[in-house]
């Protein structure tokens, strides 16, 4: 019987164990993640594992839901000791799932603790990092600094002010990169109810009268080189699927317009604006030499009741199984012929896809550092053993695998950059298998080129960071 979760977790042969090695100590770069800029300028103190775990963590929360915890001890009025109780509870028995063992990599690494996480320990581990804590190397910088973060992508909305990246940028006590991400979903989703009071905020931040669609280009654009000048190199979207039905301006200033004046549009109008929407800001990306991510896949707030009660963001989200790839090729292709298609990332919710966007990807390849159209680490529901396994082996299959970003943590977590640990023993281990099963060639300069670009280097060169690659 192999030792719970030891030092050669998820490596099961020498040679993976030989090619962790190589990039066990590597640097991180986590290109995507939902951790906030003033946690990290005011140097957030944590009182209790509770408060760095459990806050926010809505991950944690639908596992909870299904172990039948109250909500009480989940976004309700119990103490943070009765909220982690809960929580070892739901924990001890999650075979399977991903937060088992990111769960207890985190505890490893920041609290030295190697005991399984249960009911019967969870008193003794609660008092543990209480105490553990109260030293200042536990501290948001601290930790990030612990886990040898060199560069951190926050998503920021383009009314943000961006003052914490500016304080940070100029506080030289920290040298960890902390850049804004562009993630502009409330100006694109047009059927929202709150989409009007949206633009209106944008057009008092941008000085710039949005009275039309050219307007909301203007301010948008004025945005961009504000978010250019703080050192922005990413933009983001949550969409539930590209959509392409080009119009004319005539058509499309109308459907702005008729929304701002209090006509809601219909679904091929919505469409309509999400194209013409969509165009615009990826041509800007390209002038501005940035990367469009777009986050592909989701069905949002399904529970109405609980959405009215805690908000977006808390757990009551599901795949969405709608990715029309006529329409994705033709938006990319659209770009391409307008020669405004950039570099480009595209991550589906849905594991159906997978192999859809594996023969997207090589029809818009140029000679960008990894690519021009890439396809990003199975995402949220996916980025588990299983769902990475199977992302990478049909990358692999269809496309060359060297060109892969390797992993992000997605995370709202300063505790998440054991997720990196944890896509590179698993990499390290499916190339291993490979090398010791015949089917790949045990060439170590090759191995380790592939090892080294794939958890680190490939992303310092594709999102074209101030980052020496290893």
């Amino acid at each position: 019987m192999k030792e719970f979760m030891s030092e050669d977790f998820l490596l099961s042969t020498p040679t993976a164990k030989k090619l962790f090695d190589v990039v066990k100590d590597a640097p991180v770069l986590d290109y995507h993640c939902h951790i906030s800029p003033k946690e990290i300028a005011e140097d957030k103190r944590f009182e209790n594992i509770t408060q760095v775990w459990l806050y926010g963590d809505h991950y944690k929360w639908r596992l909870m839901r299904e172990a039948g915890i109250d909500e009480k001890y989940i976004t309700g009025d119990a103490s943070d000791h009765d909220k982690f109780m809960k929580w070892a509870e739901a924990l001890e028995t999650a075979f399977g799932n991903p937060l088992y063992h990111w769960s207890h990599l985190e505890l490893k690494k920041y609290f030295g603790i190697s005991k399984p996480l249960s009911s019967d320990t969870a008193e003794e581990i609660w008092n543990e990092t209480c105490e553990k804590l109260k030293d200042p190397a536990l501290s948001v910088r601290g930790i990030v600094k612990m886990s040898n973060v060199k560069l951190i992508c926050t998503t920021d909305d383009p009314v943000d002010s961006l003052e914490y990246h500016k304080q940070i940028a100029e506080d030289e006590s920290f040298d960890v990169q902390v850049v804004p991400a562009w993630r502009p979903d409330k100006a694109l989703n047009i059927e929202k109810p709150d989409f009007t009071t949206y633009i209106n905020k944008l057009a008092e931040v941008s000085g710039v009268t949005i009275d039309s669609f050219s307007a909301l280009k203007e301010a948008l654009s004025k945005r961009m080189d504000f978010f250019s000048s703080m050192g922005c190199h990413v933009s983001d979207h949550a969409l539930q699927y590209v959509m392409y039905a080009p119009a004319d301006e005539l058509t499309i200033n109308k459907v702005f317009t008729d929304k701002l004046a209090g006509k809601e549009p219909s679904n091929e109008e919505m469409r309509i604006y999400k194209t013409a929407f969509m165009s615009f800001v990826a041509a800007e990306y390209k002038k501005r030499d940035w990367v469009m991510q777009l986050h592909i896949g989701a069905k949002r707030d399904n529970n109405t009741n609980m959405y009215k009660k805690l908000g977006p963001d808390t757990g009551y989200d599901s795949i969405y199984n709608y990715l029309p790839a006529d329409q994705l090729c033709d938006f990319l292709d659209s770009l391409e012929v307008n020669g405004n298609l950039g570099k480009t990332v595209l991550y589906s919710l849905n594991p159906a896809d997978n192999a859809m966007l594996a023969t997207v990807l090589g029809c818009f390849s140029d000679s960008y550092a990894a690519g021009k159209v890439i396809q990003g680490i199975a995402w949220w529901f996916n980025d588990n053993l299983k769902g990475m396994r199977e992302q990478i082996s049909t990358l692999a299959s269809i496309g060359n695998i060297s060109v892969f970003l390797g992993m992000l943590t997605d995370s709202r977590s300063f505790l998440s950059y054991t997720r990196h640990d944890y896509f590179r023993r698993l990499f390290c281990d499916m190339l291993g298998s490979a090398v010791e099963n015949g089917e790949f060639p045990d060439n170590e300069r090759v191995l380790t080129k592939l090892v080294k670009n794939i958890s680190y280097n490939n992303a310092v060169k594709y999102f074209n960071f101030n980052l020496d690659t290893i």
